[in-house]
């Protein structure tokens, strides 16, 4: 039996370790059912890493995805992105004529748009597959201006395509009301999905800790434009402060100067923290470490339709998360869940008593366990997968 061609598109790389856990770990689930053609854009960088990109190719191809990578351009800055958008336009309508593709699937507003002309020119179905309110994290993260023409252009894209859209993924509870009500997002009367960032928990899971192991508060991932760094260290400065044992473990590639100099700036003792870097199999072993991960994050409007990859990741491991208001879902599920520490907002005095509040918390002996179940219950791959395939199975039966 012939299987329905699924033509689906990301602006991420997938040689990239969001792409590959984010992309290809639901792809490779879905591709048992669809003939799936995924176009990505790749960094020079990570297609010059031969070896890594020829196992992806690999095992593509042994899951029955048909890969079909664009080469990401970052300069000039606009109008690099235009020449990615045309080419990538002229490949998805040419491979929705030559499959006959029933179902297009963008993950992104931007990679909506690139698909649009196919969707206009073929008879495929539409799911938009947002990870955040796209036109608002560009304003949020300083790319853009909100008063300026680069604004306005990408939130009548934005609502536009969402108004198109046969279906909507969103990967939090938050943003559902803001779609539907929200003229800013265009009012989408679609069907809705919520699927959050789920992770991989048979490689994220739970490990044994040494019992003589110093209280360790971690952070894993980059700094920069969400990540609230200078709060983070702050965190952990209150938690030394009550414990003078305490250690701080960073698990972060490319920026450990700059961490390193925000460490010396705010006046933490350098030889109480450790800054590592590793790739994604690699990271758990270094969340099993972790006593607690710290997550906190500027609660911009764009936040509240974002999940971090690293809640799923930390509770897998058995790791209770310290959060801020105003990032989708996360203070829900920390404060449901009784999984950790749920700040209102990042001034000293919460802080302190945030950083109080965890050290009660850590002598609960079944925390751990709640953390597990928690990431079970919310962050399952195969859930996820499964939520997927039935919003697959929904438009392609109404695309035949």
């Amino acid at each position: 039996m012939t299987r329905p061609a699924v033509i689906y598109m990301c602006y991420d790389g997938i040689l990239e370790p969001l792409g590959e856990s984010q992309v290809v770990a639901y792809l490779q689930i879905l591709a048992d059912a669809y003939d799936i053609h995924l176009i990505s854009f790749e960094k020079p960088a990570d297609t010059a890493r031969r070896e890594h990109a020829s196992r992806m190719a690999t095992r593509l191809r042994a899951s029955g995805i048909t890969w079909h990578p664009r080469r990401y351009h970052k300069h000039p800055k606009i109008l690099s992105t235009l020449w990615d958008m045309g080419a990538a336009m002229v490949l998805a309508v040419w491979l929705s004529f030559r499959h006959r593709a029933r179902l297009l699937h963008a993950r992104s507003v931007l990679c909506a748009a690139m698909l649009y002309p196919a969707r206009v020119l073929g008879r495929g179905r539409f799911l938009v597959d947002i990870r955040g309110f796209w036109a608002d994290e560009r304003v949020d993260g300083g790319m853009i201006r909100a008063d300026g023409l680069v604004y306005r252009v990408l939130k009548v894209m934005e609502k536009m395509l969402l108004r198109r859209a046969d279906h909507v993924v969103t990967l939090t509870r938050a943003s559902v009301p803001v779609l539907r009500n929200d003229p800013r997002l265009g009012r989408t009367v679609a069907p809705i999905t919520v699927i959050p960032t789920c992770a991989d928990l048979k490689l994220f899971s739970p490990g044994e800790r040494h019992p003589s192991a110093p209280l360790t508060i971690g952070y894993a991932g980059q700094i920069g434009t969400w990540y609230m760094l200078d709060e983070m260290l702050a965190f952990f400065a209150a938690v030394k402060r009550h414990r003078p044992d305490a250690r701080l473990l960073i698990v972060n590639k490319n920026q450990q100067a700059a961490i390193h100099d925000a460490i010396v700036r705010l006046g933490i003792d350098p030889t109480s923290v450790e800054i590592a870097g590793t790739d994604r199999e690699g990271m758990p072993a270094y969340m099993r470490r972790m006593d607690a991960g710290l997550a906190l994050i500027h609660p911009f409007f764009s936040k509240i339709a974002s999940a971090p990859t690293k809640l799923a990741e930390y509770l897998g491991c058995g790791v209770p998360v310290v959060g801020n208001a105003g990032c989708g879902d996360m203070v829900r599920i920390i404060e449901e869940d009784r999984v950790g520490v749920a700040m209102a907002d990042t001034d000293p005095v919460t802080i302190e008593a945030a950083a109080l509040a965890l050290l009660d918390r850590l002598r609960d002996p079944d925390l751990p366990d709640r953390c597990v179940a928690a990431a079970q219950r919310h962050f399952s791959l195969g859930d996820g997968a499964d939520r997927y395939r039935a919003i697959y199975r929904s438009l392609v039966d109404e695309a035949a």
